[in-house]
């Protein structure tokens, strides 16, 4: 598990701006899962983030000067500009936000690589089908609860995991889902084969470790399992070991590791879908905001203890929308 003391506030001089330069102001950092495998030297499918660097994130900012003709001041943007309060390039990385068309903040969020990791997992991967069973770990998460409300939309039945009573009352009562299992309090295999009769078509992984073992033992033949993350196992300091696989080979399953960033010809798709779903309320969300850059580092831990309620990220500056 990281700690407060792998993270230190380093106070620099603003960069000088060049021709063609944009500088923003951090207005929302996203905090993630994927951070900790930065903080590692580990093989993974990402450069680590070296001793000393600033670390990495998805942001939201706003422009306080610009010497590009593409980008005027005022301008709300995404980007990684990471955990800093102010960054500057040459713009190529930014994406403008409408703040008419959502809340600025679900641009890191509902609407942004979250959501559009749960959209091209469930759809692109685990393919549901009408009538069909889903299951989603982390079910109340910022990808898990686009994962459900997906899948109800698709027409299938959407059973949620989750870590305590107020979170599976909100994947059941807020969200719609059909069902969803305390994993913390209740027989993970003998509560899902009450709520999954007919056994799990698709399973959306998050979580990984006890978790996805009882999921396996529910399995419907050609079953599909989108391995999105495994969260369980990110801070472990020995070997798990692991679940048995056998049902995988009975159930002729598909078991397929992705990550969003190989899918970037989605993202058109993803916003057209979901954008009005977001506008008009019908895919729902919540976050989970704390304050200030120093926050950061302590909620980053929370949130592979099971801390935040809804998408994770940090208020570096107002928001001039809201």
């Amino acid at each position: 598990m990281p700690s407060v003391d792998n993270f230190e506030t380093v106070e620099t001089p603003l960069p000088p701006l060049g021709e063609g330069d944009v500088l923003r102001r951090t207005i929302y950092l996203s905090l993630d899962p994927y951070m900790r495998g930065r903080m590692s030297d580990a093989p993974s499918y990402a450069t680590p983030v070296q001793i000393g660097d600033v670390m990495c994130g998805h942001t939201v900012s706003a422009v306080v000067e610009s010497r590009n003709p593409n980008f005027r001041v005022g301008d709300i943007v995404t980007g990684y500009d990471g955990w800093q309060l102010f960054a500057a390039s040459n713009g190529r990385e930014l994406r403008k936000r409408d703040p008419k068309a959502a809340p600025i903040a679900t641009a890191i969020s509902v609407l942004g690589m979250p959501g559009m990791t749960a959209y091209v997992g469930l759809l692109d991967i685990g393919q549901p089908k009408a009538g069909e069973t889903v299951v989603v770990s982390a079910a109340s998460g910022a990808v898990g609860s686009v994962v459900g409300q997906l899948a109800k939309m698709k027409g299938c039945r959407a059973v949620g995991i989750a870590g305590s009573a107020d979170k599976c009352r909100y994947v059941v009562d807020e969200l719609g889902l059909d069902a969803c299992v305390n994993y913390k309090t209740d027989d993970l295999v003998s509560a899902l084969g009450v709520v999954c009769p007919k056994g799990i078509d698709v399973y959306f992984e998050n979580v990984g470790g006890a978790v996805f073992a009882a999921v396996l033992r529910h399995l419907a033949r050609g079953a599909r399992i989108p391995l999105c993350g495994l969260i369980s196992e990110y801070n472990a300091i020995e070997d798990c070991g692991g679940p048995n696989l056998r049902p995988l080979l009975v159930h002729r399953a598909m078991i397929k590791g992705f990550i969003v960033s190989d899918h970037a010809d989605r993202e058109p798709a993803f916003a057209q879908e979901c954008t009005p779903l977001v506008r008009d309320g019908r895919l729902k969300y919540r976050h989970d905001i704390v304050d200030g850059l120093d926050a950061a580092p302590n909620a980053l831990i929370g949130l592979f203890e099971g801390r935040n309620f809804g998408k994770l990220m940090v208020r570096l500056s107002a928001d001039p929308t809201a």
